[in-house]
């Protein structure tokens, strides 16, 4: 039954509406604890502590981080699976190119493919600058993730790495949001506008709340 539900196309589109809002929910929850930075240095570094210490002592020390990791990773591999499967299927039930030289699909549809692999390519690279601290350009420090995110946008090139993935985020969600109540059927005649609105709503929100990180290290704001 999983398997044949899986095989098809409205299987593959449910499980990238249900990943898609799992991820969303957690872009949420990162940008809220991002802008604890503009608290000072003091609360940044207790928030990142915390979120290791989350469920003690039921839950060992960064048990409840790698749980929220193994799912995210679940989610991000079914929703990347899921998106490539419809995209090949899409291209082989339409081999010829279209009659019409003017698209039809928004600006947002047209690039979500593109979109997804520079947030795939961004994704490696955030790890390996933040978590690990492998390609950090400055001194990593374990422990002191303030000092880090200070480090890594006082870097042009960590600017545009991050605010060109954060612009990719926002088109993503404007679409991914619309596509992901369509396909589990939220959407009517009477609720289209307002999904619309909450689409648009939540790409700005996050886009500002993201990139308001690497303005603050820029202007001066956070030091």
């Amino acid at each position: 039954m999983a398997r044949t539900v899986w095989d098809s196309t409205v299987g593959k589109k449910t499980v990238m509406a249900v990943s898609g809002l799992v991820m969303l929910l957690y872009l949420v929850a990162h940008m809220i604890g991002n802008l604890k930075i503009f608290f000072g240095t003091s609360e940044f570094n207790h928030y990142a502590h915390w979120l290791r210490t989350v469920g003690e002592p039921f839950m060992h020390y960064e048990w409840t981080l790698w749980l929220v990791r193994v799912v995210l990773v679940v989610a991000v591999v079914a929703h990347a699976v899921s998106a490539y499967q419809l995209s090949r299927r899409d291209i082989k039930a339409r081999p010829s190119k279209y009659v019409h030289r003017k698209p039809r699909s928004s600006y947002a549809t047209r690039t979500m493919r593109w979109g997804g692999i520079i947030l795939a390519l961004f994704i490696v690279w955030h790890i390996l600058d933040l978590t690990t601290g492998t390609v950090h350009s400055g001194g990593f420090e374990t422990g002191k993730p303030y000092q880090n995110v200070v480090d890594t946008f006082s870097t042009w090139y960590g600017n545009v790495i991050y605010i060109v993935a954060v612009l990719a985020v926002g088109m993503h969600v404007r679409h991914g949001f619309w596509s992901a109540a369509q396909t589990l059927g939220a959407g009517s005649r009477t609720r289209d506008r307002a999904l619309k609105t909450i689409a648009n709503v939540l790409a700005l929100l996050l886009t500002i709340g993201f990139v308001a990180v690497p303005v603050g290290v820029m202007t001066g704001v956070v030091s």
